[in-house]
């Protein structure tokens, strides 16, 4: 093994700069990592193409040879939005208790800004021997970002009578960025000639920025510490492991599993996030197959599941701002279930399964092809529509395509692009039953990546 200086110095620039730009796909993880990837709608994980496998499996590395892989991708979330019904709002100065309605009773529609993000990755896969490999990647695992500019809310103000302020919540411009990196330092070996096992111990950065929320610091147990406090930033630790062999002549088999990340706590938002501040990354499974169905092509079939529910920010739902489980106030709430608490309200997420389909066809000597197709339900369930005004992540299906052309004997460029048609929740709002939210989302992304064979 040949370690250049020059590219670990790479790694290592591209893992402090890399722009954390944020997306959401499925839920907020991204649908696929690596642009061959991408192009089998994130599929492929028994079928190893690149460095960037172990994002996926780190079993695969051990079959991709000594490569280095960097690229990057345009995404656009080219819609993100929400409509509020006319809901129960009330006339400036009636006497409270009153509804918090979305708008002013009239129907309000708002799209969010910030449509084009630039994500890049990198990845690098050194064979120790003919056995083993060892490998360093770096990228963006996903992320929400929302900002709503107008909008108003009707609500109780400060002398106890409603009033109608600006603002998705009333609480002027309404902003939310989750944005997260991981690096992953991975080992594969082979225990067959056709078969490996793999595992990544992964270094996870996040960081946190909401405004707009002050509005909801009277059901938070540290509403000093619930919105327009800057940037925060978390980190932790977790580990991926992985398997894949062949069964038979012609198929492959993989599966892998990601940890848990135990992230350290967002301080600066610990009145927003359950059990004060803490925003821990899930864990997620994958099982896979590729078929290789002539020797120019191969099918792939994958099935993830991200596991939101084990996360109490994530997971929990704002029911517990309004049904006795936390009693609000003007110096902040009361109870197990505010914002901020052990057990406070979040988002409300489901876990989600996803499906994806994949196919790859050579074509002449130079051309490999690929399409694929995902598809799985949307986490946000239609009684958390009001929270998640602000993290919309309702895609379900991904459409995809992709290529990689030859340059030389040892090297070559890949291309893949993504659409993701328009989905939508409708709901109840939580704090006004005569309201409906419908969140919208519809996504495509261009990814473009090079990679040199050592």
């Amino acid at each position: 093994m040949k370690l250049n200086p020059r590219l670990l110095v790479l790694a290592l620039v591209l893992g402090m700069t890399v722009p954390l730009t944020a997306f959401a796909t499925n839920g907020y993880f991204a649908h696929g990592y690596g642009t061959k990837s991408k192009g089998l709608a994130g599929g492929g994980s028994a079928l190893p193409q690149d460095a960037m496998a172990a994002a996926t499996n780190p079993a695969g590395m051990v079959f991709v040879g000594e490569r280095m892989d960097v690229g990057a991708a345009i995404f656009s979330p080219s819609t993100r939005s929400y409509t509020a019904g006319a809901g129960s709002a009330v006339p400036d100065g009636t006497a409270c208790p009153c509804p918090f309605t979305i708008g002013s009773g009239s129907e309000q529609s708002i799209d969010s800004d910030n449509d084009f993000f630039l994500i890049p990755h990198f990845a690098y896969n050194w064979m120790l021997n003919d056995k083993s490999s060892a490998g360093i990647t770096v990228y963006g695992n996903g992320g929400m970002d929302t900002e709503y500019v107008g909008g108003t809310a009707s609500l109780q103000g400060p002398t106890g009578t409603s009033i109608t302020a600006p603002g998705t919540y009333g609480a002027g411009k309404t902003v939310m960025n989750l944005s997260q990196l991981f690096i992953n330092a991975s080992y594969a070996r082979k225990f067959t000639d056709t078969a490996s096992w793999g595992v990544s111990g992964i270094v996870a950065y996040q960081k946190f920025k909401a405004d707009g929320l002050t509005n909801f610091g009277g059901f938070s147990s540290n509403p000093g510490a619930i919105s327009n406090q800057s940037r925060d930033d978390s980190t932790g630790f977790g580990f991926k492991v992985g398997v894949q062999g062949k069964v038979g002549s012609s198929v492959t088999l993989a599966g892998s599993y990601q940890s848990e990340i135990a992230m350290s706590e967002f301080d600066k938002y610990a009145g927003l996030f359950a059990d004060q501040g803490d925003f821990d990354i899930p864990a997620t499974a994958t099982v896979g197959l590729a078929w290789a169905t002539s020797p120019k092509s191969t099918f792939t079939a994958d099935v993830q599941v991200i596991f939101y529910s084990d996360v109490a920010a994530i997971a929990n739902p704002i029911g517990g701002l309004t049904d006795g489980n936390c009693i609000p106030g003007p110096t902040g709430g009361t109870g197990p279930q505010c914002l901020g608490a052990n057990d406070g309200a979040g988002f409300g997420w489901e876990d989600m399964t996803i499906i994806k389909l994949g196919y790859q066809w050579a074509s002449g000597t130079d051309w490999i092809w690929r399409v694929g197709l995902s598809n799985g339900d949307q986490p946000i369930p239609n009684s958390e529509t009001i929270f998640n005004i602000i993290a919309p992540a309702v895609i379900e299906t991904h459409l995809t395509g992709g290529f990689t052309t030859k340059l030389g004997t040892n090297s070559e460029i890949s291309g893949a692009f993504m659409y993701a048609p328009t989905a939508d929740v409708e709901g109840t709002s939580a704090f006004d039953p005569n309201q409906t939210i419908t969140l919208e989302m519809s996504q495509w992304e261009a990814e473009v990546s090079y990679g040199m064979k050592f």
